[in-house]
């Protein structure tokens, strides 16, 4: 669980420990909302500086009631989190070249 104290806005950073127990900052690409719950999709600052042609790395918190930041109970809840994140972006991007 990762603790905030406010909710932290799209754009927003906090700080992880990885699995080597370093410290690993991550930004707030998003909130969306899937069947009542609400979850943010964060990604490492680290994997968006990178100038690659690959995708970045996109992961999946539910957001509790206190604003801190919990794994997700499922796969499957996961892979809906995760349609429905794509099926937004989609949306979005379709949106920006209708201007």
């Amino acid at each position: 669980m990762l603790q905030n104290d406010d909710k932290l806005e799209v754009g927003g950073t906090f700080k992880v420990l990885d699995e080597n127990d370093q410290e690993q900052e991550m930004k707030v690409l998003g909130y969306l909302r899937v069947e009542n719950t609400e979850y943010v999709a964060v990604s490492f600052i680290e994997d968006i500086q990178q100038d690659s042609e690959e995708d970045i790395g996109i992961f999946f918190f539910k957001v509790a009631e206190d604003n801190s930041f919990v794994m997700m109970e499922s796969e499957e809840e996961f892979e809906n989190v995760s349609a429905a994140y794509i099926k937004l972006e989609k949306n979005n991007f379709t949106k920006q070249k209708k201007r």
